[in-house]
Order: C-alpha cells, then sequence, then structure tokens
C-alpha cells in the first residue's frame, strides 16, 4: 500500500510538471476559432510547414516527455521496489537480528541456567566431599580410638595373662612348697608313729615279759600273736598264730594276765594299734 501511494504521488508530481501545448500551436489547430481572412489563410499556408515541424516538434517533445516520465516513472517505481525489497530486508534483518538476539538471550539464559545448575552442583559435591572427608576423619579417629581401646585391651589381657601365670607360677610353687612341705609333715609323722608304735610295741612286749612265765623248754621259740586293745590300753582279745603251741598259750596268758597295756593318748597313732600283730620270745 505504501508504494502504492508513492507511485500515485510521482505521477501526480509528474503530471503537474508535463510541458503543455503552446497556446499558440492550439490556437492554430483549432480550425473553428480561424476567421476566413485570406491573409490568415495566406499566412497559414506559407507557415505550413513550420507549423508541421513546430507541431511534430511538439509531439515529439510530448512523446519524449512521456518517455522520460514513464522512464522516471519506472525509476521511481523501481526506486520504490527497491526501497520496498531494501525495507523487506532491513526487516528481516531485523527479525534476524531479533531472532538471534533471542537466541542468545535464550543461550544467556540457558547458559546462566546450567552456570546455576553447575554452582549448585558444584556446591552439593563440595558438600557431599566436606561430608565424605569429615565422615572419613570421623572413622579414621574412631578406628584410632578403636586400636587404641584394642592396644590397651590387649596390654591389660597381657598383663592380667602375666599376673595369672606369675600367679600360677606362685601357686604351682606354693602348692609344691606345701605338697613338700605335707610330704616332709607326712614322713615326720610316719616316722614319728612308726617311732610311737616301735616304743609301744616295745613297752607292750615288755609289758608280756613282765607279765610272762616261761622255761627253758621255750629256748629260741617264738610265737605270733595279735592283739586288740581298746583306747584304754584294755586287752579286747588275744588271738594266736603261726609259733610254737606252748609258747603261743603262754604268751596268750600273760597279756590277758597284764590285762591293759600301754596305748598312745595320740588317735592317729592308736588307730594303727588298736590291733597289734607281735612276735614274741621268751627271754632266758
Amino acid at each position: 500500500m505504501a508504494i502504492h501511494a508513492v507511485i500515485a504521488g510521482v505521477l501526480l508530481i509528474s503530471f503537474e510538471f508535463t510541458p503543455s501545448t503552446p497556446e499558440a500551436m492550439e490556437v492554430n489547430l483549432n480550425q473553428s476559432e480561424l476567421e476566413p481572412s485570406e491573409e490568415i489563410v495566406s499566412a497559414v499556408s506559407v507557415d505550413k510547414s513550420k507549423v508541421q515541424e513546430q507541431v511534430e516538434r511538439i509531439q515529439r517533445q510530448k512523446a519524449e516527455a512521456e518517455a522520460a516520465e514513464q522512464r522516471r516513472i519506472e525509476r521511481l517505481e523501481r526506486r520504490a521496489e527497491e526501497a520496498r525489497k531494501a525495507r523487506e530486508r532491513e526487516e528481516q534483518r531485523q527479525k534476524e537480528i531479533e531472532r538471534q538476539q533471542e537466541i542468545e538471550r535464550q543461550e544467556a539464559a540457558q547458559a546462566r541456567k546450567e552456570a546455576e545448575q553447575a554452582k549448585k552442583e558444584a556446591q552439593r559435591l563440595a558438600e557431599e566431599r566436606a561430608k565424605a572427608e569429615a565422615a572419613a576423619k570421623e572413622a579414621e579417629r574412631r578406628r584410632k580410638e578403636a586400636e587404641e581401646a584394642e592396644r590397651r585391651a590387649a596390654e591389660e589381657r597381657r598383663k592380667r595373662e602375666e599376673a595369672e601365670r606369675r600367679a600360677a607360677e606362685r601357686e604351682a610353687q606354693l602348692k609344691k612348697e606345701m605338697e613338700e612341705e605335707r610330704a616332709r609333715r607326712q614322713a615326720a609323722r610316719r616316722q614319728q608313729v612308726l617311732s610311737e608304735i616301735e616304743k609301744y610295741q616295745a613297752l607292750i612286749r615288755q609289758t608280756i615279759q613282765r607279765n610272762w612265765t616261761v622255761d627253758d623248754s621255750m629256748q629260741g621259740k617264738s610265737c605270733e600273736l595279735t592283739i586288740s586293745v581298746a583306747p584304754s590300753g584294755f586287752v579286747k582279745s588275744v588271738d594266736t598264730g603261726s609259733g610254737d603251741a606252748s609258747v603261743c598259750r603262754s604268751a596268750r596268758n600273760a597279756v590277758l594276765k597284764a590285762n591293759t597295756l600301754p596305748v598312745s593318748e595320740d588317735p592317729e597313732i592308736y588307730q594303727q594299734m588298736s590291733t597289734i600283730k607281735l612276735t614274741v620270745k621268751p627271754q632266758l
């Protein structure tokens, strides 16, 4: 629409500036206005060739003017078309610029968004790394604490085992010493008991000898006696074993005659002497 308005304006200007036909020529061509004067007819006849030349000149000028006007209009149209195309190109360029700017804005927005996301991701990764490092440090601290606790426990266990070993050694040594002492005491006791038994056996033999009636026929003879006595020394029974019968009979009578035999007040010694086996020989 703008191009059409420009063309219309150019045409209007062209028409306004189109050279008009000379007034004299119009008068000469308009035969209705000529007077039937001989002078005029004569003049016309005389100048007819000139008029024809002038008419042809005017027609040429008019044709040239029209051609020039046509060329001018064509130039204007071309210029208008070029202006339109230039405007369209400019509009297209502007649209392209705006599209490019929009793309750049979108890319910038996307870049900012991605940068923000990258920043958040980096921050998240940094936080996770910090948490991981903190967790690793805590795990390392706990590991060291566990190792230290295990070391202390192992040291305490070693000390306890060492103390138990030493205690066991002391206990074993003490037990050994006690066993040795007990054995020594038992040996001493056995020796004491044997000595006491031997002593009381000797006393019993003496008692039997004091109460035994013997003769020369018993010379070199003996008898085995088994005597059972009470804690008080009372003779509960007398049994004879191997030996000469007369010697055994007289020896038994001697024990019964004594009625009471020497007995130790020690219960252990008495326990071993509650039943006494003796081999007796008469002393002649």
